[in-house]
Formats: C-alpha cells, structure tokens, sequence
C-alpha cells in the first residue's frame, strides 16, 4: 500500500451533528457583521452605490461588499477611509456599529431570559440594566 493510499484510508468525512430539537441558539452577534451593516446602512441612505463609495475610499469594489455583507473583518485603515467616503469618522461608525450591538444585545436578553453574563450576576456595570448600559474600563 502506497504512502497516499495510506493516508486516503485514514480520511474520515465529517458530517454536522443533527440540531437539537426546539429553536435555534441565538449566538451572540459578529462585530465585522455590525460594522458592516452600519457601512451599508450609511451608503444606502445617502443613496451611493458601492462603486462610488469604493473610489471615494481608494478600496475594491468587491472588498467594500464583502466588509458590508460581514464576510472579511477589516482592518482599522479601510474601515476609517470608508468611513471617511461616507462623510463619517471612525469613530461615528464605531459608534454607530457599538449601537446596534447593545440594541442586539437587549433584543437577544428578552428572548431568551437570560440577564447578564454566564457565572457573573447581574447588575451594575454587567451590560445588563435596562437601558443596555455598556461600561468600558481604561
């Protein structure tokens, strides 16, 4: 027996487990999908296309579309020069993409019922008051 049939021999095809029974886990959500979808938010509501705004941030075109569909996480530079195309500062869409993670957040508690963080109470400076609170220590 060859070397390569060896190895062929010892392939075993990995198949996905069955989904429990009930409904789907909600995860919790990505930051390139929340970044994303502010940029094409933005884009949309201006009325640009993804060509101009591409040019505008000297970025592919196709790149732009994958960073807003949430399919490459990008680096701080691009996300600042599309910003900067949408007439906005990094820090207005981090802002922005910060946002819409704590409304997600909130929306995915009441769902679920579950308050707080896994093996951490709830209360101050958890995330968790009612208004979505979020405290960043320096």
């Amino acid at each position: 027996m060859t070397i390569r049939e060896t190895n062929r021999a010892r392939v075993i095809p990995l198949r996905p487990l069955p989904a429990p029974p009930g409904p789907a886990p909600s995860r919790e959500p990505l930051w390139r999908d929340l970044v994303g979808e502010v940029l094409r938010r933005e884009r949309r509501s201006q009325g640009r296309t993804l060509k101009d705004v591409a040019a505008a941030a000297r970025i592919s075109m196709p790149y732009l579309s994958e960073v807003e569909r949430g399919r490459k996480e990008a680096s701080s530079e691009v996300l600042a020069a599309a910003a900067q195309a949408l007439g906005l500062t990094l820090a207005d869409l981090l802002a922005l993409a910060q946002g819409e993670l704590i409304r997600l957040s909130a929306a995915r508690s009441r769902s679920t019922g579950h308050h707080g963080h896994p093996g951490r109470p709830a209360g101050p400076g958890t995330g968790s008051g009612a208004m979505g609170t979020v405290r960043l220590a320096a």
